[in-house]
């Protein structure tokens, strides 16, 4: 995998990581008063944080292939994950940790075999 789409697949994660961070805010300001202030604060963290995502996105897909971009974006499970048990304390069952396992093993998986392709293209091209 070239640097430049290695850099990108990196800031990638980074961004799905933030974007995954507005539910964080969205629970935290559903749990506060409406209209409150930290109800507005946490609800324009929310737009913030989804301005951000839209942004990044478009710089994404003009440097990663769309299936890689797409296929990534299911690491955003995981990351509710983390966020859950790191904000809220929430438990994590064996299932839950099966089925973070075995979207990672379908995102690397999937990585693995469009790197081969890519580099298959590249030595017939």
């Amino acid at each position: 995998m070239p640097k430049s789409e290695r850099r990108a697949l990196i800031g990638l994660h980074l961004l799905l990581a933030g974007y995954s961070l507005s539910d964080v805010c969205s629970k935290t300001a559903a749990g506060a008063p409406f209209m409150s202030f930290r109800f507005l604060f946490f609800y324009g963290c929310v737009l913030g944080l989804l301005g951000v995502y839209a942004i990044g996105w478009q710089q994404v897909i003009r440097r990663l292939p769309l299936t890689v971009a797409f296929a990534n974006r299911a690491v955003t499970v995981v990351w509710g994950i983390v966020w859950g048990v790191l904000f809220f304390r929430e438990q994590v069952s064996p299932l839950r940790l099966v089925g973070a396992a075995l979207i990672m093993a379908g995102v690397v998986l999937f990585a693995r075999a469009d790197g081969r392709q890519a580099e298959e293209e590249r030595k017939d091209g």
